[in-house]
């Protein structure tokens, strides 16, 4: 039986990821300290005996007992909120906790899938954005504390490689969408279907004008095993390549949701991406991934879930 431990399975991604990696029939082992997780997220897994949880930092040493396969790091901050609120913890995470992820792999012979981030590319000056790129960060900026814990992350990841042949699979996620995903999160589109859907005002920073491109988990999941599965070691850009305006997604969840929500303009943040967008050429070629699931059904499906949950009304 294959046995996959899930750094971070408590959160958004790490929980998708889990459910798929069960029904696939892994013996799964969550390890999160349940800071930003949520063991809701959770309730699926838990009812099946290949589940099991250990509730730890992985900052601290980590010791998973038996064989292990694969090992997959999910475990950061993501929101951009908690991670400026808890910025050396971020960095600690990225740093610390990554090099115990490497060592727990290189103990256990495993493959390590290492989750990095199109944030990678700052405010890129290049677009779409090719692995290729060393993007644009500023690293003393309000987000350098994930930036740069992400791009030292990957440098750590890649030096291992080298020195002691860790077998590693990097990837680069772009933005993120589905259920599970916090209405307090922080992240665009979490913010606008929970304003929409209260019948607050959506907040739009900028003109609205700067651009993102939304993955559906499932798709983001189902490229996640295509790279475990690989020798692939990357990185390699996982997102949907479709580009949309923030005006552009405000207007379709409003016109979704049937609110009578308005659209009010703030500041846009510090060094906040003008655009954002995938070349995922590499994963077409090496990993035969492609998204399929468009924007217009997956606001469905994560508006339909918010409102299953009856927190939003």
């Amino acid at each position: 039986m294959v046995t996959s431990v899930v750094l971070g399975g408590a959160g958004f991604l790490g929980s998708h990821l889990v459910d798929s990696l069960i029904s696939a029939g892994n013996k799964i082992i969550v390890v999160d300290d349940l800071s930003s997780g949520n063991r809701n997220n959770l309730i699926q897994a838990e009812q099946s005996s290949l589940f099991s949880i250990l509730q730890h930092d992985i900052c601290d040493s980590i010791s998973i007992e038996g064989e292990v396969d694969y090992i997959f790091n999910f475990a950061s901050l993501a929101s951009p909120p908690r991670y400026l609120r808890q910025p050396v913890h971020t960095l600690r995470t990225g740093s610390i906790g990554v090099e115990n992820a490497i060592k727990l792999a290189i103990e256990k012979n495993a493959r390590l899938v290492h989750a990095s981030t199109s944030e990678i590319y700052g405010d890129p000056l290049e677009h779409p954005q090719g692995e290729d790129y060393w993007g644009n960060v500023n690293p003393v900026g309000e987000r350098s504390c994930y930036d740069e814990a992400k791009r030292f992350a990957e440098a750590l990841c890649i030096a291992y490689s080298k020195t002691e042949s860790l077998d590693v699979g990097i990837i680069r996620i772009f933005n993120t969408y589905g259920p599970r995903l916090d209405p307090n999160d922080g992240r665009v589109i979490s913010n606008f279907v929970d304003q929409a859907l209260r019948g607050d005002d959506i907040t739009v920073y900028g003109d609205g004008k700067q651009t993102r491109s939304f993955c559906f988990v499932s798709d983001l999941v189902s490229g996640i095993l295509a790279l475990a599965k690989s020798n692939l070691r990357g990185p390699v850009n996982l997102g949907n390549p479709c580009e949309y305006s923030m005006m552009e997604i405000a207007v379709m969840i409003i016109e979704k949701t049937k609110s009578s929500s308005k659209i009010v303009f703030r500041d846009l943040p510090a060094d906040d991406p003008k655009r954002r967008c995938p070349d995922i050429s590499l994963a077409i070629e090496k990993l035969g991934w492609c998204p399929s699931i468009g924007i217009d059904e997956g606001l469905d499906r994560l508006i339909s879930w918010y409102k299953e949950q009856g927190e939003i009304t």
